[in-house]
Protein backbone atom coordinates (compact mmCIF):
# COMPACT_ATOMS: atom_id res chain seq x y z
CA UNK A 1 0.00 0.00 0.00
CA UNK A 2 2.86 2.38 0.82
CA UNK A 3 4.49 1.85 -2.58
CA UNK A 4 1.14 2.35 -4.34
CA UNK A 5 0.60 5.59 -2.46
CA UNK A 6 4.07 6.82 -3.37
CA UNK A 7 3.53 5.91 -7.04
CA UNK A 8 0.19 7.73 -7.12
CA UNK A 9 1.62 10.88 -5.50
CA UNK A 10 4.43 10.97 -8.03
CA UNK A 11 1.84 11.19 -10.83
CA UNK A 12 0.03 14.14 -9.26
CA UNK A 13 1.06 17.35 -11.02
CA UNK A 14 1.88 20.32 -8.86
CA UNK A 15 1.97 24.01 -9.61
CA UNK A 16 3.09 27.14 -7.81
CA UNK A 17 1.07 30.27 -7.24
CA UNK A 18 1.02 33.33 -5.01
CA UNK A 19 -1.51 33.29 -2.18
CA UNK A 20 -2.77 36.10 0.04
CA UNK A 21 -4.06 34.46 3.24
CA UNK A 22 -5.48 37.72 4.60
CA UNK A 23 -5.69 41.32 3.42
CA UNK A 24 -2.63 43.37 4.29
CA UNK A 25 0.82 44.49 3.23
CA UNK A 26 3.22 43.05 0.69
CA UNK A 27 4.48 40.60 3.31
CA UNK A 28 1.14 38.78 3.00
CA UNK A 29 2.15 37.51 -0.47
CA UNK A 30 3.49 33.96 -0.25
CA UNK A 31 4.46 31.35 -2.85
CA UNK A 32 2.75 27.99 -2.30
CA UNK A 33 2.54 24.69 -4.16
CA UNK A 34 -0.75 22.88 -4.74
CA UNK A 35 -2.18 20.07 -6.82
CA UNK A 36 -2.85 21.09 -10.40
CA UNK A 37 -6.60 20.91 -11.08
CA UNK A 38 -8.22 19.53 -14.21
CA UNK A 39 -10.40 21.80 -16.36
CA UNK A 40 -14.12 21.21 -16.05
CA UNK A 41 -16.61 21.34 -18.91
CA UNK A 42 -16.29 24.57 -20.92
CA UNK A 43 -13.03 25.44 -19.15
CA UNK A 44 -9.49 25.81 -20.43
CA UNK A 45 -6.34 25.32 -18.37
CA UNK A 46 -3.80 27.98 -19.33
CA UNK A 47 -0.08 27.80 -18.65
CA UNK A 48 0.65 31.39 -17.64
CA UNK A 49 3.70 32.93 -19.31
CA UNK A 50 3.27 36.51 -18.08
CA UNK A 51 1.09 38.19 -15.44
CA UNK A 52 0.80 41.94 -15.14
CA UNK A 53 1.40 43.80 -11.88
CA UNK A 54 -0.85 46.82 -11.32
CA UNK A 55 -2.06 49.21 -8.64
CA UNK A 56 -5.35 47.32 -8.82
CA UNK A 57 -3.48 44.25 -7.51
CA UNK A 58 -2.17 46.29 -4.58
CA UNK A 59 -5.66 47.61 -3.79
CA UNK A 60 -7.00 44.03 -3.96
CA UNK A 61 -4.24 42.85 -1.63
CA UNK A 62 -5.18 45.57 0.85
CA UNK A 63 -8.88 44.75 0.56
CA UNK A 64 -9.91 48.26 -0.51
CA UNK A 65 -10.62 47.70 -4.21
CA UNK A 66 -14.35 47.25 -4.99
CA UNK A 67 -13.59 43.89 -6.62
CA UNK A 68 -12.00 42.63 -3.42
CA UNK A 69 -15.44 42.73 -1.83
CA UNK A 70 -16.82 40.36 -4.48
CA UNK A 71 -14.04 38.12 -5.80
CA UNK A 72 -11.08 38.23 -3.45
CA UNK A 73 -12.30 36.28 -0.46
CA UNK A 74 -9.06 35.51 1.37
CA UNK A 75 -7.17 33.33 0.86
CA UNK A 76 -6.89 34.13 -2.84
CA UNK A 77 -4.37 34.44 -5.67
CA UNK A 78 -4.04 37.99 -7.05
CA UNK A 79 -3.47 38.91 -10.69
CA UNK A 80 -5.73 40.87 -13.02
CA UNK A 81 -4.20 40.16 -16.43
CA UNK A 82 -2.44 37.19 -17.99
CA UNK A 83 -1.00 35.88 -21.24
CA UNK A 84 -0.23 32.20 -21.64
CA UNK A 85 -0.69 29.11 -23.77
CA UNK A 86 -3.55 26.62 -23.75
CA UNK A 87 -2.42 23.62 -21.71
CA UNK A 88 -5.55 21.43 -21.57
CA UNK A 89 -9.15 21.62 -22.75
CA UNK A 90 -12.21 20.68 -20.74
CA UNK A 91 -15.20 18.87 -22.20
CA UNK A 92 -17.27 20.75 -24.80
CA UNK A 93 -14.38 23.09 -25.71
CA UNK A 94 -13.67 23.12 -29.45
CA UNK A 95 -12.70 26.75 -30.09
CA UNK A 96 -9.13 26.47 -28.78
CA UNK A 97 -6.11 24.27 -29.42
CA UNK A 98 -3.38 23.20 -27.02
CA UNK A 99 -0.29 25.35 -27.43
CA UNK A 100 -2.31 28.34 -28.69
CA UNK A 101 -1.33 31.67 -27.11
CA UNK A 102 -4.20 33.48 -25.35
CA UNK A 103 -4.86 36.51 -23.15
CA UNK A 104 -7.41 37.07 -20.40
CA UNK A 105 -8.54 39.44 -17.66
CA UNK A 106 -9.32 37.10 -14.74
CA UNK A 107 -9.09 39.88 -12.06
CA UNK A 108 -7.93 37.25 -9.56
CA UNK A 109 -5.72 34.21 -10.09
CA UNK A 110 -3.08 35.59 -12.45
CA UNK A 111 -0.01 35.24 -10.22
CA UNK A 112 0.25 31.55 -10.97
CA UNK A 113 1.96 28.99 -13.17
CA UNK A 114 -1.47 27.77 -14.31
CA UNK A 115 -4.99 29.17 -14.27
CA UNK A 116 -8.41 27.74 -15.14
CA UNK A 117 -10.55 30.02 -17.31
CA UNK A 118 -13.94 29.78 -18.96
CA UNK A 119 -13.32 29.24 -22.66
CA UNK A 120 -15.31 32.37 -23.62
CA UNK A 121 -13.05 34.56 -21.45
CA UNK A 122 -10.00 34.03 -23.64
CA UNK A 123 -8.77 36.23 -26.48
CA UNK A 124 -6.37 34.84 -29.11
CA UNK A 125 -2.88 36.36 -29.23
CA UNK A 126 -1.13 36.51 -32.62
CA UNK A 127 1.85 34.14 -32.74
CA UNK A 128 5.30 35.56 -32.28
CA UNK A 129 4.45 38.32 -29.80
CA UNK A 130 6.44 38.86 -26.62
CA UNK A 131 4.17 37.65 -23.75
CA UNK A 132 5.34 40.51 -21.51
CA UNK A 133 4.43 43.12 -24.12
CA UNK A 134 1.15 41.35 -24.93
CA UNK A 135 0.04 41.22 -21.30
CA UNK A 136 0.64 44.99 -21.05
CA UNK A 137 -2.28 45.44 -23.44
CA UNK A 138 -4.85 43.41 -21.49
CA UNK A 139 -5.46 45.85 -18.64
CA UNK A 140 -3.51 49.03 -19.39
CA UNK A 141 -3.99 49.51 -23.12
CA UNK A 142 -7.58 48.26 -23.14
CA UNK A 143 -8.33 50.74 -20.36
CA UNK A 144 -6.68 53.56 -22.34
CA UNK A 145 -8.38 52.63 -25.62
CA UNK A 146 -11.84 52.34 -24.10
CA UNK A 147 -11.51 55.62 -22.20
CA UNK A 148 -10.44 57.40 -25.39
CA UNK A 149 -12.93 55.84 -27.80
CA UNK A 150 -15.76 54.27 -25.80
CA UNK A 151 -16.08 56.96 -23.10
CA UNK A 152 -14.64 60.29 -24.28
CA UNK A 153 -15.29 59.59 -27.99
CA UNK A 154 -12.14 61.52 -28.77
CA UNK A 155 -11.87 63.22 -32.17
CA UNK A 156 -8.82 64.07 -34.32
CA UNK A 157 -7.48 67.53 -33.54
CA UNK A 158 -8.66 67.58 -29.92
CA UNK A 159 -6.49 68.25 -26.87
CA UNK A 160 -6.30 66.05 -23.77
CA UNK A 161 -4.70 65.98 -20.33
CA UNK A 162 -3.56 62.86 -18.51
CA UNK A 163 -3.80 63.87 -14.87
CA UNK A 164 -1.71 61.45 -12.84
CA UNK A 165 0.84 58.90 -13.95
CA UNK A 166 1.40 60.01 -17.53
CA UNK A 167 4.58 57.89 -17.55
CA UNK A 168 2.85 54.87 -15.99
CA UNK A 169 1.27 51.86 -17.64
CA UNK A 170 -2.07 53.48 -18.53
CA UNK A 171 -0.50 56.92 -19.11
CA UNK A 172 2.00 55.71 -21.70
CA UNK A 173 -0.80 53.73 -23.37
CA UNK A 174 -2.95 56.89 -23.56
CA UNK A 175 -0.07 58.79 -25.15
CA UNK A 176 0.65 56.13 -27.77
CA UNK A 177 -3.01 55.60 -28.64
CA UNK A 178 -3.71 59.34 -28.57
CA UNK A 179 -0.97 59.87 -31.12
CA UNK A 180 -2.55 57.23 -33.37
CA UNK A 181 -5.88 59.06 -33.00
CA UNK A 182 -4.26 62.25 -34.38
CA UNK A 183 -4.87 64.35 -31.28
CA UNK A 184 -3.58 67.91 -31.53
CA UNK A 185 -1.88 68.08 -28.14
CA UNK A 186 -1.48 65.75 -25.19
CA UNK A 187 -0.50 67.11 -21.78
CA UNK A 188 0.54 64.81 -18.98
CA UNK A 189 1.39 65.34 -15.32
CA UNK A 190 4.51 63.54 -14.12
CA UNK A 191 7.40 64.09 -11.75
CA UNK A 192 10.31 65.94 -13.32
CA UNK A 193 12.53 62.85 -13.65
CA UNK A 194 9.89 61.25 -15.91
CA UNK A 195 9.38 64.18 -18.27
CA UNK A 196 11.61 62.63 -20.92
CA UNK A 197 9.31 59.60 -21.13
CA UNK A 198 6.25 61.80 -21.69
CA UNK A 199 8.06 63.90 -24.29
CA UNK A 200 9.39 60.88 -26.18
CA UNK A 201 5.81 59.61 -26.57
CA UNK A 202 4.58 62.91 -28.01
CA UNK A 203 3.21 64.44 -24.84
CA UNK A 204 3.86 67.79 -23.15
CA UNK A 205 4.94 67.10 -19.56
CA UNK A 206 3.75 69.16 -16.60
CA UNK A 207 5.46 68.99 -13.22
CA UNK A 208 2.46 68.83 -10.91
CA UNK A 209 4.68 69.54 -7.88
CA UNK A 210 5.91 72.94 -9.03
CA UNK A 211 2.94 74.57 -10.80
CA UNK A 212 -0.75 75.22 -10.31
CA UNK A 213 -2.30 72.79 -12.80
CA UNK A 214 -5.32 74.91 -13.71
CA UNK A 215 -3.28 78.06 -14.29
CA UNK A 216 -0.63 76.14 -16.24
CA UNK A 217 -3.16 74.53 -18.61
CA UNK A 218 -4.92 77.85 -19.23
CA UNK A 219 -1.55 79.47 -19.95
CA UNK A 220 -0.45 76.68 -22.30
CA UNK A 221 -3.73 76.64 -24.23
CA UNK A 222 -4.38 80.41 -24.33
CA UNK A 223 -2.43 80.83 -27.57
CA UNK A 224 -3.90 77.93 -29.54
CA UNK A 225 -4.35 78.90 -33.16
CA UNK A 226 -7.83 77.41 -33.49
CA UNK A 227 -9.48 80.36 -31.76
CA UNK A 228 -11.16 78.19 -29.15
CA UNK A 229 -11.40 78.94 -25.46
CA UNK A 230 -8.54 77.94 -23.18
CA UNK A 231 -8.61 74.48 -21.67
CA UNK A 232 -8.72 70.91 -22.95
CA UNK A 233 -11.34 68.70 -24.55
CA UNK A 234 -10.85 65.70 -22.27
CA UNK A 235 -9.10 64.85 -19.01
CA UNK A 236 -8.25 61.31 -17.91
CA UNK A 237 -7.92 61.46 -14.13
CA UNK A 238 -6.31 58.54 -12.33
CA UNK A 239 -5.72 60.49 -9.11
CA UNK A 240 -9.22 61.11 -7.78
CA UNK A 241 -10.28 63.03 -4.70
CA UNK A 242 -9.49 66.75 -4.80
CA UNK A 243 -7.91 66.50 -8.27
CA UNK A 244 -11.39 66.08 -9.79
CA UNK A 245 -12.06 69.75 -9.15
CA UNK A 246 -9.04 70.99 -11.08
CA UNK A 247 -9.56 68.41 -13.82
CA UNK A 248 -13.12 69.62 -14.26
CA UNK A 249 -12.19 73.31 -14.22
CA UNK A 250 -9.80 73.02 -17.17
CA UNK A 251 -12.39 71.45 -19.46
CA UNK A 252 -13.70 73.49 -22.34
CA UNK A 253 -17.44 73.64 -22.92
CA UNK A 254 -18.48 70.17 -24.02
CA UNK A 255 -15.38 68.63 -22.44
CA UNK A 256 -15.27 65.20 -20.84
CA UNK A 257 -13.68 64.18 -17.55
CA UNK A 258 -13.03 60.43 -17.36
CA UNK A 259 -12.15 59.07 -13.90
CA UNK A 260 -10.47 55.69 -13.51
CA UNK A 261 -8.23 53.68 -11.23
CA UNK A 262 -10.37 52.47 -8.33
CA UNK A 263 -11.14 55.87 -6.79
CA UNK A 264 -12.47 55.46 -3.22
CA UNK A 265 -16.27 55.56 -2.95
CA UNK A 266 -16.26 58.50 -0.51
CA UNK A 267 -14.39 60.67 -3.03
CA UNK A 268 -16.83 59.77 -5.77
CA UNK A 269 -19.89 60.48 -3.65
CA UNK A 270 -18.56 63.91 -2.72
CA UNK A 271 -17.63 64.68 -6.31
CA UNK A 272 -20.98 63.54 -7.71
CA UNK A 273 -22.78 65.98 -5.42
CA UNK A 274 -20.64 68.80 -6.81
CA UNK A 275 -20.98 67.59 -10.37
CA UNK A 276 -24.77 67.30 -10.47
CA UNK A 277 -25.02 70.99 -9.56
CA UNK A 278 -23.07 72.04 -12.68
CA UNK A 279 -23.68 69.45 -15.38
CA UNK A 280 -26.78 71.05 -16.89
CA UNK A 281 -25.36 74.54 -17.23
CA UNK A 282 -21.88 74.04 -18.70
CA UNK A 283 -22.30 71.01 -21.02
CA UNK A 284 -19.29 69.25 -19.53
CA UNK A 285 -19.48 65.55 -18.75
CA UNK A 286 -18.16 63.40 -15.91
CA UNK A 287 -17.65 59.72 -16.81
CA UNK A 288 -16.63 57.02 -14.36
CA UNK A 289 -14.73 54.23 -16.13
CA UNK A 290 -14.25 50.70 -14.84
CA UNK A 291 -12.79 48.10 -17.19
CA UNK A 292 -14.36 45.17 -15.36
CA UNK A 293 -17.81 46.80 -15.22
CA UNK A 294 -17.77 47.66 -18.90
CA UNK A 295 -16.52 44.16 -19.73
CA UNK A 296 -19.46 42.62 -17.87
CA UNK A 297 -21.94 44.90 -19.62
CA UNK A 298 -20.31 44.77 -23.05
CA UNK A 299 -18.10 41.64 -23.24
CA UNK A 300 -17.95 41.91 -27.04
CA UNK A 301 -16.31 45.33 -26.70
CA UNK A 302 -13.52 43.93 -24.56
CA UNK A 303 -12.81 41.12 -27.03
CA UNK A 304 -12.94 43.46 -30.02
CA UNK A 305 -10.79 46.17 -28.41
CA UNK A 306 -8.12 43.80 -27.11
CA UNK A 307 -8.00 42.04 -30.48
CA UNK A 308 -7.51 45.39 -32.22
CA UNK A 309 -4.71 46.30 -29.81
CA UNK A 310 -2.94 42.96 -30.24
CA UNK A 311 -3.00 43.48 -34.00
CA UNK A 312 -1.55 47.00 -33.56
CA UNK A 313 1.26 45.42 -31.51
CA UNK A 314 1.81 42.80 -34.20
CA UNK A 315 2.00 45.56 -36.83
CA UNK A 316 4.49 47.55 -34.73
CA UNK A 317 2.18 50.55 -34.36
CA UNK A 318 2.32 50.48 -30.56
CA UNK A 319 5.16 49.46 -28.26
CA UNK A 320 4.38 48.83 -24.58
CA UNK A 321 7.07 49.79 -22.11
CA UNK A 322 7.96 46.86 -19.86
CA UNK A 323 9.48 48.37 -16.73
CA UNK A 324 10.75 45.07 -15.32
CA UNK A 325 10.42 41.33 -15.79
CA UNK A 326 10.48 39.55 -12.45
CA UNK A 327 10.06 35.87 -11.51
CA UNK A 328 6.86 34.76 -9.82
CA UNK A 329 8.57 34.31 -6.46
CA UNK A 330 9.41 38.03 -6.41
CA UNK A 331 5.77 39.19 -6.41
CA UNK A 332 6.18 40.99 -3.07
CA UNK A 333 9.23 42.87 -4.39
CA UNK A 334 7.23 43.81 -7.47
CA UNK A 335 4.47 45.27 -5.27
CA UNK A 336 7.04 47.20 -3.25
CA UNK A 337 8.66 48.56 -6.42
CA UNK A 338 5.33 49.72 -7.84
CA UNK A 339 4.01 51.19 -4.59
CA UNK A 340 7.21 53.15 -3.96
CA UNK A 341 6.85 55.10 -7.20
CA UNK A 342 10.34 54.13 -8.29
CA UNK A 343 9.15 52.62 -11.58
CA UNK A 344 10.15 55.23 -14.14
CA UNK A 345 7.80 54.11 -16.91
CA UNK A 346 5.58 51.29 -18.07
CA UNK A 347 4.45 48.05 -16.49
CA UNK A 348 6.02 45.44 -14.23
CA UNK A 349 5.46 41.89 -15.45
CA UNK A 350 5.82 38.62 -13.55
CA UNK A 351 7.34 35.79 -15.59
CA UNK A 352 5.39 32.77 -14.35
CA UNK A 353 6.85 30.09 -16.65
CA UNK A 354 9.91 30.06 -18.88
Amino acid sequence: MERLSESRSSLVRKYKHIVIPTFGGKESLSLVEDELLEPRANEVRVKVLAAGVSFADILMREGVHPESWNLARAPFTPGWDVVGVVDKLGDNVSTWQTGQMVAALPIVGGYSEYILMSSNELVPVPPGLDPAEAVSLVLNYTTAYQMLHRCAHIQPGETILINGGAAGGVGTALLQLGKLANLKKMYGTASYDKHDIVSDLGGIPIDYKSVDLVQEIFKLTSHDDDGRESGVDAVFDGVGGKSFKSSYEILRSGGRLVAYGGTPTSDLQEWMKMFTMNVVSDKRKFILYSIQTLKRIKPDWFHADLTLLLNLLKEGKIKPIVAARMPLNQASQAHELLASGSVKAGKIVLVCND
